[in-house]
């Protein structure tokens, strides 16, 4: 119960994060991504922020023997690049740059019911669905990505 009570409360500050810093806008996104218009630079102090919290957090929890709410670290040892990643990241930017929406974003504004964020919850959701129907089970992609129950990866290992 607990681990679920850390997820949902980091959900939650992510979300407000999102929320103040206008990230769920997705003008902003395309304003970021728009290089050749009217640039707005927002989203990157946005991403420099969040580098700022999680790099001095990541080594201080790669010393740690085990996570606090787990027994065992559960992080991926497989570092080669697939068709399947390299794919599924161009499929990802693709589908940002032309949204304007990422999952925690889109899912965030699509409590405000804006008809653009539904639609792009939504079929983000349906993909979800569809990669899960037609793709490995769990247990496979996790032998097939490298994730080992128990496996460790400090902030040295990378």
């Amino acid at each position: 119960m607990k681990a679920l009570l850390s997820v949902f409360l980091c959900g939650v500050v992510f979300a407000v994060g999102l929320g103040i810093s206008g990230m769920t806008d997705a003008n902003k996104v395309i304003g970021f991504l728009n290089l050749a218009g009217t640039w707005d630079p927002s989203l990157a102090f946005v991403m420099a922020g969040a580098i700022g919290v999680h790099m001095p957090l990541i080594f201080w929890i790669g010393r740690r023997e085990a996570p606090v709410l787990e027994p065992l670290f559960f992080l991926p040892t497989r570092q080669d690049l697939d068709w399947k990643l390299i794919g599924g990241s161009a499929i990802f930017g693709a589908g940002w740059g032309l949204g304007g929406f990422c999952p925690g974003p889109g899912i965030v504004s699509a409590v405000s019911l804006l008809p653009s964020a539904l639609v792009f919850t939504g079929a983000m959701l349906l993909g979800m669905k569809l990669v899960h129907l037609v793709g490995p089970s769990s247990d496979e992609a996790r032998e097939e990505g490298g994730l080992e129950r128990g496996d460790v990866a400090t902030a040295a290992d990378g």
